[in-house]
């Protein structure tokens, strides 16, 4: 069956792949990107697929909600590290505008017709990050924990009218944002001007999470069955044998 879909962070990564592979299995799929350069980008590369600018952060999710969706996958997300007594707190704020505030306000825009039509599907795009929280990545896991409770609590709240909401918590996969990521603090942090000069252990830790990355088209393959399934569960960890690893 058909489904009209909104992908929010498709011009790159897994937001991408799933709109091009959705679309290719004949579903509806409007490919939303933050700026227009990357909407530019992504008509150009697939020229029949629906792309819309659309920055979660902005007024633009109002237009989502004339759209009649069927399946919202929520991507699209900012990463930020960095130890906590000196992460600046303008990085933090924007970090919560886009991860939570942004895919709150894309959820809360769809939801209304989901609810009136008895019928729906959300799809948050948490983390691995999620559920457990580590040196440097506590910025972001922050937010990815805001996810957790947003997305649980919204199960329970709308699961007897007919709207289904689950969660993805991928581990590292190989799409580029892990390593943009985990440079991200090197931007302002240096061993000079810290409250928590950790530095060997960041460094360590940035190294752990950037080799060896998984290959994304897993996840992008677990996007098109969440979409296309019956029934979900809460949590969909991935590569699926964390499940057991996190003791979930």
């Amino acid at each position: 069956m058909s489904r009209t879909i909104l992908i929010t962070g498709a011009g790159s990564g897994f937001g991408k792949g799933a709109a091009l592979a959705l679309a290719s299995r004949g579903h509806d799929v409007i490919a939303t990107t933050e700026t227009t350069e990357q909407a530019d980008a992504l008509r150009a590369e697939a020229p029949t697929l629906r792309v819309e600018k659309m920055d979660i952060t902005t007024d633009d999710v109002r237009r989502a909600a004339d759209w009649n969706i069927d399946v919202l996958i929520n991507n699209a997300g900012a990463g930020q590290t960095g130890p906590m007594a000196d992460v600046p707190l303008d990085r933090v704020r924007r970090l919560f505008d886009v991860n939570v505030f942004g895919t709150l306000a894309v959820t809360q825009a769809v939801l209304p017709g989901m609810l009136e039509r008895g019928s729906g599907r959300i799809i948050i795009v948490s983390s691995i990050a999620g559920v457990i929280a580590g040196p440097s990545f506590g910025p972001y896991s922050m937010t990815k924990h805001a996810l957790e409770a947003m997305g649980k609590s919204l199960r329970a709240e709308v699961a007897a009218q007919g709207v289904d909401v689950t969660l993805l918590n991928p581990g590292p996969y190989n799409t580029g944002f892990n390593d943009r990521m985990a440079a991200s603090m090197w931007e302002w942090f240096d061993d000079d001007a810290s409250n928590a000069p950790a530095t060997g252990l960041f460094k360590v830790v940035h190294q752990f999470v950037t080799e060896g990355q998984l290959d994304p088209q897993d996840v992008v393959d677990k996007m098109v069955e969440l979409v296309e399934a019956d029934t979900t569960e809460e949590n969909n960890f991935m590569p699926p044998e964390l499940k057991e690893q996190l003791g979930r």
